[in-house]
């Protein structure tokens, strides 16, 4: 991750973009994982910790209709993650997160493992839907963070 890492700082510092994210069931690891290599404060913006439905309401703007009809696991709730994210923090990309990390809380129409990552650079939006397997807590979490180091590094190339 450490090498992934240094390339979207080295990129993005080039471009002069700057990043910002949004998190829940990663719980900052993402940001963690941006903000431990130096010169990654010319790039990193804001890292939100958006874990409960509450801070997602209050904190992101997330409609509350959103999320009493699809969830806060979700793709309507991780785009309108990554849509306020960008709106509060007028970063170059933005990133959100939101899923299941388990090992309790996962139903059949969404497992243990589900996770939505939204990438936001301009007016480009992508949303990503993954099912990890269910190898644990801390697997999810460092599988969700390496695809969406991968999204980020990839959108900057």
């Amino acid at each position: 991750m450490e090498l992934i890492c240094n390339k979207i700082i080295k990129i993005a510092k080039k471009k002069k973009l700057t990043i910002s994210l949004a998190e829940s069931c990663t719980g900052g690891m993402l940001s963690s994982q941006i903000t431990s290599i130096n010169g990654s404060s010319k790039v990193f913006s804001l890292g939100l910790i958006t874990y409960s439905n509450e801070a997602k309401k209050n904190v992101l703007k997330i409609p509350v209709k959103i999320i009493k009809k699809y969830g806060a696991v979700s793709l309507q709730c991780c785009l309108a993650m990554v849509k306020n994210l960008s709106k509060i923090s007028k970063s170059s990309i933005c990133v959100s997160i939101t899923g299941i990390a388990g090992p309790s809380g996962g139903s059949k129409k969404k497992p243990v493992g589900l996770v939505y990552i939204g990438i936001k650079k301009g007016s480009n939006i992508g949303l990503k839907k993954h099912i990890f397997k269910n190898k644990g807590r801390s697997y999810i979490q460092k599988k969700a963070v390496n695809e969406s180091l991968k999204l980020i590094l990839n959108l900057l190339k």
